[in-house]
């Protein structure tokens, strides 16, 4: 067994790895608090550790391989899908500010499903529904998230 790790699986490792540093720096601004009583900081620095952890582990498992894989070109980048899904994240913030929750997720997930070939304009309609709800039980009445399902201005 040979230890091999492609250029395109290192940028991915050390950009998990550079985004979860940024969040530990970030995140440890805030009060961490403790297990028990968290303060706002934990989940970012929890959050920025796993990125770290498997930002390595990516490294190492896509490394050790029994075969030798030979590199394909996998064509040309998928422009619709990375337009759809941050043009879907900026829908998110706008709506999110002036629209509230609702109209913010169903746009968010609506816009995104958009970037997958295989949706149809019905299927990523009931996606956004599902979601949607999924969202508003979640968020709004199991967790009390202080950001209001609609809002008009």
């Amino acid at each position: 067994m040979r230890f091999r790790v492609n250029k395109q699986d290192a940028w991915a490792s050390a950009l998990l790895c550079v985004l979860g540093v940024f969040v530990v720096i970030h995140g440890s601004n805030y009060n961490l608090g403790t297990l028990s009583r968290m303060g706002p900081g934990f989940f970012p620095v929890a959050l920025g550790v796993l990125l770290i952890i498997l930002g390595i582990l990516c490294l190492f498992s896509s490394g050790l391989s029994d075969e030798d894989e030979v590199e394909e070109f996998s064509g040309p980048p998928e422009w619709r899908g990375w337009l759809c899904i941050i043009g879907g994240v900026v829908a998110f913030i706008v709506l999110g500010k002036y629209g509230g929750l609702v109209p913010a997720t169903f746009a968010l997930v609506f816009i995104s499903a958009l970037g997958d070939r295989t949706h149809t304009l019905l299927t990523a309609l009931a996606l956004s529904v599902f979601v949607t709800i999924l969202g508003v039980v979640i968020f709004i009445w199991g967790l009390d998230l202080q950001f209001p399902m609609f809002r008009w201005g």
